[in-house]
């Protein structure tokens, strides 16, 4: 029960509770939840690792765990903004494509682990993170922010096709390097 492993563990329980702020909850109220449920499940998702590793609390469970709550959050996040129409028309396909990459990054993961090959994580790689994060979380506050700084939505679009973009160039990292072991073997 590491201070690290308990983050990551919030994250995986704030992705109900994110799909609840938007179904149940209605206007303004449901877009700030969602959007500081992000915010604060983004947060944990760099301190969780930041902090297994200056305290030397890295463990299996917590490095098994974090990839996918971290999928869960986006996913859940990118489906809900679908849904309630944040995300349309041609944008859907920047939302496929990060739901794509994020899968097959997972299957990739597993198959170069039945070879023992780890593939560490780049910082192009961080980068995509930091880009898909700010746009969801911008997404989430969406309309309510828009009263705000009106073009909020259309920058969170913009940011969501350059996620996507990097997302393509990372995923594009990962395939490369388990065909070339797969090749190998």
């Amino acid at each position: 029960m590491s201070l690290p492993n308990v983050l990551t563990y919030a994250r995986i329980v704030a992705v109900p509770t994110l799909v609840a702020c938007l179904l149940l909850l209605t206007g303004d109220v449901a877009r700030w939840s969602a959007f500081a449920l992000f915010v604060a499940a983004a947060v944990t998702d760099y301190l969780d690792g930041y902090l297994a590793r200056a305290w030397e609390q890295q463990s299996t469970l917590g490095g098994m765990l974090d990839p996918i709550a971290d999928k869960l959050i986006v996913g859940a996040a990118l489906m809900m903004l679908v849904y309630d129409n944040t995300i349309k028309g041609a944008s859907i396909w920047a939302a496929i494509i990060i739901l794509s990459r994020e899968i097959l990054v997972s299957g990739l993961r597993e198959f170069l682990a039945t070879l023992n090959v780890k593939v560490h994580v780049t910082q192009l790689a961080k980068w995509k993170t930091t880009v898909q994060m700010v746009a969801l979380a911008v997404l989430l506050a969406g309309p309510a922010a828009e009263k705000i700084l009106p073009g909020v939505t259309l920058a969170g679009l913009g940011l969501l096709w350059i996620a996507a973009l990097l997302t393509l160039l990372t995923g594009y990292d990962y395939l490369k390097a388990a065909v070339r072991h797969a090749i190998n073997h």
